[in-house]
């Protein structure tokens, strides 16, 4: 008992004195940051609020990751909401994500879509998978592409190699297609065995020489490999129109020099448009060039703003031949995202996939090439809603970044472009990377292409139709200012092609 008793003491004593030393470490850290706060000169909540003033910045840095947990609504947040990554999760994850006593959602904003359902739809064994699309009739090498749902550029870089072994692999199992991104091919965008899309950005990562101009030799040994399907010619992208790609020089490894031809441990910045593309018909050059060199389908992304240039390109088109023309275009959507981007231009600038789609496939239409050039949407398109919105509004394929990336697990920790990703999808610490398996991940990635087939088909199916291919603009209706809704057939009405259409001069061709 007494031994006991002495052991009790101890121990008072012991903890007793680290009390005592941690308060006095305590006081002298406050004393010391209270004179660093008050003759400092650079903030002045600091000087006035010496140490207190301290807990303002500690208190912003923390509410963005509390808000979500704590504080905001299921339909509140940005750029996603709590409710669209829920969805996410609950699919990928594979388990029940169905709801109950009614949406959550507001049907009265101006802008939302609403679908019309038909009295007597398809029954289930009448409904089909949406059939295959041929891209590029004209090449040595066309592609025929099926899935409703692909992955968006997303360059190895931005992305971690875990990230992207486990999207090749989930592209696999799933079906559709995954594109480079920008950054150039590396071995983790071939390990699953996927169809692959080499996007080319502006500053020819992967298929560049030493001067940084554009290498057939290099475009051959691309196109020789049999899972690279098509290249698309990067103009511009939803974040950052008119900015070249931002790499921080912590994200530039070894491993990532070799792959993009640039040094290691130096900031990756590319030029804002091609050096070599200065015009529209310098843009038909290039495309006819690469699919010349490869055999394969060339298309190119972009952000609508000025439109008037995508006409006197269909214009320029029709005069040299339809062969000549893109093999697709993807449209990207202004409010697109990215690991680094201008808060001007990610808030700013361009139109959003809303207005810029039908504008696009409309355009196409009117100028007789809508056959021809196969269309390809990107922004924000993470819910089966959305997708078949796009598919309503005339895409031929849904390509989507940000929901891939929520199916791999991301948190929207808004940390893409600092390399402290907790998720390990947007960081190369080995530490933060191995939370991410990408067997595990890859499974994630398959279940959520399935379930947006399943959803679209879903909504499809109660309009009246097959599948989600067959969807036209007439099949869903969008709130108008007076709370009513009236079809997109009306807001965007059937092109009547005319006789003959004039090519504007090339000073009015490049504004709207």
């Amino acid at each position: 008992m007494n031994a006991f008793s002495d052991f009790t003491m101890k121990s008072i004593d012991y903890l007793a004195t680290l009390f005592v030393f941690t308060v006095g470490v305590g006081a002298i850290a406050i004393i010391i940051l209270f004179f660093i706060d008050i003759s400092q000169t650079h903030d002045a909540v600091r000087r006035n609020y010496p140490v207190v003033g301290r807990f303002r910045y500690l208190f912003s840095t923390l509410g963005e990751f509390f808000r979500q947990y704590f504080f905001a609504m299921d339909r509140e947040e940005m750029p996603f909401n709590r409710a669209e990554r829920e969805w996410v999760y609950k699919s990928s994850e594979g388990v029940d994500n169905t709801i109950a006593f009614g949406s959550t959602r507001n049907l009265t904003p101006v802008g939302t879509p609403i679908f019309v359902n038909c009295p007597f739809p398809p029954l289930d064994e009448e409904t089909s998978m949406a059939p295959p699309v041929i891209i590029g009739p004209h090449c040595r090498q066309p592609y025929e592409a099926q899935s409703i749902i692909n992955i968006s550029g997303m360059s190895f870089g931005a992305l971690s190699a875990p990230a992207v072994k486990a999207l090749s692999k989930g592209a696999k199992l799933a079906g559709c297609w995954l594109n480079t991104g920008e950054g150039g091919l590396s071995p983790h965008h071939l390990s699953g065995g996927c169809d692959v899309v080499f996007q080319i950005g502006t500053a020819k990562y992967g298929v560049r020489d030493l001067e940084g101009h554009l290498s057939d030799e290099k475009l051959i040994d691309v196109s020789a490999l049999d899972q690279v399907k098509m290249f698309e010619l990067k103009l511009s992208q939803g974040a950052k129109p008119g900015k070249g790609g931002i790499l921080p020089a912590t994200k530039v490894t070894v491993e990532i020099a070799k792959i993009r031809g640039i040094p290691a441990n130096q900031a990756s910045i590319s030029p804002n448009r091609h050096p070599d593309i200065d015009s529209v018909a310098e843009l038909l050059d290039m495309i006819a060039h690469i699919r010349h060199v490869t055999g394969k389908p060339v298309g190119m992304k972009t952000v609508i703003g000025a439109y008037g240039w995508l006409i006197e390109l269909c214009h320029e088109v029709r005069r040299r031949g339809e062969t000549s023309a893109p093999d697709f275009i993807t449209v990207d959507s202004g409010d697109g995202g990215t690991g680094a981007a201008p808060m001007p231009l990610m808030d700013n600038v361009g139109l959003t996939v809303r207005e810029a789609l039908p504008m696009v496939v409309d355009i196409l239409e009117r100028e007789g090439l809508r056959e021809r050039i196969k269309v390809v949407v990107s922004g924000k398109l993470i819910t089966p809603a959305e997708v078949a919105w796009a598919y309503c509004a005339g895409t031929d394929f849904v390509v989507s970044a940000r929901g891939f990336m929520f199916a791999l697990g991301c948190i929207q920790s808004l940390k893409c472009n600092k390399n402290t990703c907790p998720t390990g999808i947007t960081t190369h610490d080995r530490r933060l990377q191995r939370g991410l398996d990408p067997e595990d991940k890859a499974v994630r990635v398959n279940n959520f292409v399935d379930k947006i087939r399943y959803g679209a088909g879903l909504i499809a199916h109660s309009c009246g139709v097959r599948h989600p291919r067959a969807l036209k603009r007439f099949h869903v209706r969008i709130v108008q200012h007076n709370g009513l809704s009236v079809p997109l057939d009306e807001l965007y009405p059937p092109v009547v092609r005319p006789k003959a259409v004039k090519t504007r001069s090339r000073r009015r061709s490049t504004a709207a």
